[in-house]
């Protein structure tokens, strides 16, 4: 799995060198930039047809989905995104033989942020699929789920039966996919319907008009005295009651026309008898008219169910139909290759072209690199005038075309020879035109291009629906008809080119990301992989331009304030705000963060970034300062809070052991902390602690084994589990010789018996365990114990047994051989002594303590008004040790080498039309561009690498033998690195590439 919450957790907030390529760094980036600069985001996803643009959009939307945050409005809204993707997919997408869930539509989405929202933009369905189908394709999905999950009353009262009885689903002959269970995305469509907020009554009448197309489908005509009359009367019948309008009413709209005739300023309306041609146009019609908006009301309910009064920020997906080649390619794959050269164009606008015009104008030192610029295309296409393209020459043929469309496309194609014929990127053949794609010659044949162009649905059959019973079907049908038209009725091709316009006028609203998916064979199989058709995409895509582009380029470029407004944290004279010159302002902070020369240029409005390392040393330098001033306000808060909080803990944890045990000076006066390690700063001790296990208490004490020798552990209390953690030299493996954390103990809270402790001052305590006694000694043990007390009653309800006595036994496991090894029992003797620190002196199996009174056993702590007073902090050695400094500058991070993949080619072409395709113009231009090849960095030397950082270093003046595994050992005169000083005296350095603390009065500074 490479798509699980674990990828969510790796890549959310991370930076992008921090883990390999993926789909989420992406997405997270783009969400993470919207948040920051507060600008509106766009991700362009492009490919051919199958290379997985679908399955991106959908991994898009789910991360966003996760890493956001929201309550439950919010947490509906989601859900409605998520599950719009499977309601789409079911109207709008198709079996071909290129991919097995073909998008038949582009869609453009946008999230909105704030209060939560989405808004959908669809784009110009493949109607024409709804009445006929290329052979091993299959018609929408709906259909074969309707055919597979209808239960047996929708059976019944909407005449479904198998797949093969439909005219509109038997003509391909393929009615299953691989792998795809249509009867369980029956039902996965059903509840999408319910989370978009369709009523029952809704999604019946939804499955009523899908039957109803199929049934309308099964309509024949036959020739009589040149007229068309409906072959079976039977087969009206159906389609007529699902429809909610008249059977003679179906049959007579379908053979016949109503026209208007004006002459003489009067208008006259005349019925004209259809032949079987033009019947059979007008069935189809209205079946492609009755699906279009059936498609669009699912658009709008989904849009109904997210829309937001105000606009927010947006993060906008675009997944569009992509580029194909068919065996017969027609209108619209002509509009669908037509969409994906506008995107080709606005990915070489905004990459190639752009970015080289942009270091001319920042008068940035740059030399050019030749690229193919696809614009030649899109203008011989959309054009409207000198010369004119050929939608513009379409839409004129369209005009004056009458009834029979078959000489309206032979005259098409004798324009298009007359006007654009000696275009470089045109060309004709016997059925119609070859136009130079970017990405390959296709060949279109111009039969029928004429009428899926009109796009007509005559007012007779308008009228019919406007007249159906069913109010779901009237509503599809809101127009008005006795309004007069003026001008040309628009055509497909003129709401595709408008279509196209707007969005990319949309996309260039927003900062642009991209997704380039490449599709690695024509087997629709794992593990197959064509080089010819690799290269060629990675070819016609642009994609080796673009590095070249990049390499001798800059990585991230912004205008100066925008600089300044991001990583203004990063210096006091920047923030909150830079006082004086823009420039400077920026040279400024890149100097403080060390930044070599040769990394960066100053044009004249904005700053150039070269090596993404640059960038990202920047970005963990902005994170570490933001995480650094977070935790200061964390602290404050948490000492605010913790305040309050250990003082009553304090009183409780002194009744603890009140009346029964003499109380040290500072013990019983101090504030309480919890967390004397610093669990967060040390992942290291964390791992052993389950994740969502909260630290009540931890700190580093003395353990005691059965010789009475001392080792330090660390102590973890949590509400369910005490934990020991130790540390040991590994032994095996690449880390041998390493000290490395090791669980030494678990105990379960409820599985301890009781804790005894003597009636003196001294810090030692002994958990009593069922197995074998842990003998501790910590300076906060009334913390310790008072947390210790009060978790154990909440997990095992009952009160946890103290013991306090002068003579204390404990249980020692068994161990190796010798005088010691054998388990048993060991003794601890209290009595007095003299002074505050607890002598001992181990004999045999008893360990005698002495030390002095300390405060009598019915001390308590003064009451505090208003709180505890300020003062420094009261954690020990052990704390500070281990902090280390959350502000110190990283290192450029290493660059990773590309693994290179090694795959045989295999090529397996069943059918011409899928092998890869011809360049044709475009890639004649694409390889003259490569002759020239400009060296990296614009022929600059190569820089120098950059000289680390010094750290400062100090010499030892005396010898130091380590006493515990996270100290070093050193002799006089040798040359300590200094990593960190702390105010306790103790410091952490490294020394013949081994980190540890050591005492600083041991050395002085160089």
């Amino acid at each position: 799995p490479y798509f699980t919450d674990r990828e969510v957790e790796l890549y959310q907030g991370a930076a992008q060198y921090e883990n390999p390529p993926h789909i989420y760094a992406l997405a997270d980036n783009v969400y993470r930039n919207m948040m920051i600069d507060s600008e509106n985001q766009c991700v362009i996803i492009s490919g051919e047809s199958g290379a997985g643009k679908t399955v991106a959009a959908k991994y898009i939307m789910s991360y966003v989905s996760k890493v956001s945050g929201g309550g439950d409005k919010v947490q509906h809204v989601k859900d409605i995104i998520l599950q719009s993707n499977p309601l789409l997919e079911a109207f709008g997408n198709a079996k071909t033989v290129r991919n097995n869930n073909s998008s038949r539509f582009g869609k453009y989405f946008e999230i909105q942020f704030g209060r939560g929202g989405m808004k959908f933009q669809n784009f110009l369905l493949e109607k024409s699929r709804v009445i006929s189908q290329n052979p091993g394709e299959r018609n929408f999905h709906i259909y074969y789920q309707l055919l597979e999950g209808a239960t047996s009353e929708q059976r019944e009262n909407l005449g479904v039966t198998t797949p093969d009885y439909y005219f509109y689903l038997n003509q391909s002959g393929t009615y299953t996919v691989e792998d795809v269970n249509d009867k369980k995305e029956f039902s996965d469509t059903m509840e999408a319907m319910s989370v978009v907020g369709l009523s029952m009554d809704d999604q019946d009448a939804v499955l009523q008009l899908v039957a109803g197309i199929l049934h309308l489908g099964n309509i024949s005509f036959r020739e009589e005295n040149n007229y068309a009359v409906v072959e079976s009367q039977d087969f009206l019948a159906f389609p007529a009651f699902l429809l909610g309008i008249p059977q003679d009413g179906l049959c007579s709209k379908l053979t016949s026309r109503t026209m208007d005739s004006k002459w003489g300023g009067k208008t006259e309306s005349i019925s004209v008898t259809l032949n079987t041609e033009q019947a059979s146009f007008s069935r189809d019609a209205l079946s492609k008219a009755l699906y279009t908006r059936l498609f669009d009301f699912l658009v709008d309910c989904i849009n109904k169910a997210m829309e937001k009064e105000q606009e927010d920020l947006t993060i906008g997906v675009l997944d569009i139909y992509g580029f194909e080649i068919f065996q017969r390619n027609g209108f619209e794959q002509f509009c669908i290759n037509f969409v994906n050269e506008k995107l080709q164009q606005i990915f070489i606008e905004l990459t190639l072209k752009a970015e080289q015009e942009e270091y001319v104008q920042e008068g940035i030192k740059w030399s050019p690199i030749e690229y193919f610029n696809n614009k030649v295309v899109c203008d011989l296409i959309e054009s409207k005038l000198n010369p004119p393209g050929l939608m513009s020459i379409l839409d004129d043929v369209c005009a004056t075309m009458h009834a029979k469309g078959e000489g309206a496309d032979q005259t098409l194609l004798q324009k298009l020879q007359g006007q654009i014929g000696s275009h470089e990127h045109f060309s004709s053949w016997n059925k119609g035109f070859i136009i130079h794609h970017y990405a390959g010659k296709v060949s279109y044949d111009v039969s029928g291009f004429c009428e899926r162009n009109r796009d007509v649905l005559f007012n007779d059959i308008i009228e019919l629906m406007q007249s159906s019973e069913f109010p779901f079907i009237k509503a599809l049908f809101p127009e008005n008809l006795e309004a007069e038209k003026k001008g040309r009725p628009s055509t497909a091709s003129s709401k595709i080119k408008k279509q196209a316009n707007s969005l990319v006028q949309t996309l260039m609203k927003c900062t642009p990301h991209y997704i380039r998916c490449i599709k690695p064979n024509e087997t629709k199989k794992p593990r197959d992989w064509e080089e010819t058709r690799v290269k060629h995409q990675v070819e016609y895509l642009g994609l080796r331009e673009n590095i070249r582009v990049r390499r001798a380029g800059y990585a991230y470029r912004r205008v100066f304030n925008k600089f300044l407004q991001r990583y203004a944290i990063l210096t006091k004279e920047s923030w909150p705000k830079w006082r004086g010159e823009q420039r400077q302002g920026v040279l400024h902070l890149l100097k403080s963060v060390h930044m070599d020369q040769d990394q960066f240029q100053l044009g004249k409005t904005k700053v150039f970034i070269k090596a993404p390392e640059s960038l990202f040393l920047l970005e963990e330098m902005r994170e570490r300062k933001y995480n650094g001033y977070a935790r200061v306000i964390q602290k404050a808060w948490r000492k605010h809070i913790a305040v309050r909080k250990f003082v009553k803990m304090r009183e409780e944890a002194s009744d603890v052991l009140l009346n029964k045990k003499e109380r040290r000076r500072n013990s019983i006066n101090r504030n309480f902390v919890g967390d004397y390690i610093g669990m967060d700063n040390h992942p290291e001790v964390r791992q052993f602690v389950g994740r969502r296990e909260r630290i009540d208490f931890a700190d580093v004490v003395v353990k005691y084994d059965r010789r009475f020798r001392t080792v330090k552990r660390d102590l973890v209390l949590t509400p369910k589990f005490l934990y020991l953690i130790g540390r040991e030299k590994v032994k095996q493996g690449p880390d041998k010789g390493q000290i490395q954390e090791v669980l030494k103990r678990k105990i379960e809270l409820n599985k301890i018996q009781s804790v005894s402790l003597s009636t003196l001052q001294d810090d030692l305590f002994i958990v009593h365990e069922e197995e074998y006694d842990s003998v501790l000694q910590s300076v906060f043990k009334t913390e310790f114990l008072s947390l210790l007390v009060k978790r154990y009653q909440e997990k095992s309800d009952q009160k946890l047994v103290l013991k306090f006595n002068n003579l204390l036994e404990f249980k020692v496991k068994k161990g190796g051989w010798g005088p010691f090894s054998s388990s048993g029992s060991r003794q601890i003797q209290f009595q007095g002594g003299d002074g505050d620190e607890a002598i001992l002196k181990p004999s045999g199996k008893v360990l005698q303590v002495s030390i002095g009174p300390g405060l009598p056993k019915n001390s308590t702590p003064p009451s505090r008004k208003g709180g505890a007073p300020r003062g420094g902090s009261t954690s020990s050695r052990h704390s500070l040790l281990r902090q280390q400094s959350n502000m110190e500058q990283p290192s450029l991070p290493r660059l990773q080498s590309q693994r290179r993949h090694d795959h045989q080619a295999q090529q397996q072409h069943d059918m011409g039309f899928m092998e890869v395709p011809d360049q044709g113009a475009a890639g004649l231009q694409r390889r003259m561009s490569k002759d020239v090849k400009p060296l990296p960095g614009v022929g600059r030397p190569k820089p120098a690498p950059r000289p680390k950082p010094r750290s400062p270093q100090c010499k030892a003046l005396y010898a130091y033998d380590a006493q515990d595994t996270d100290e070093l050992s050193f002799n006089a005169d040798d040359v300590i690195e200094i990593l960190t000083e702390d105010p306790s005296g103790w410091w952490f350095g490294r020394l013949r590439g081994r980190e540890g603390m050591f005492p600083g009065n041991y050395v002085e500074k160089i």
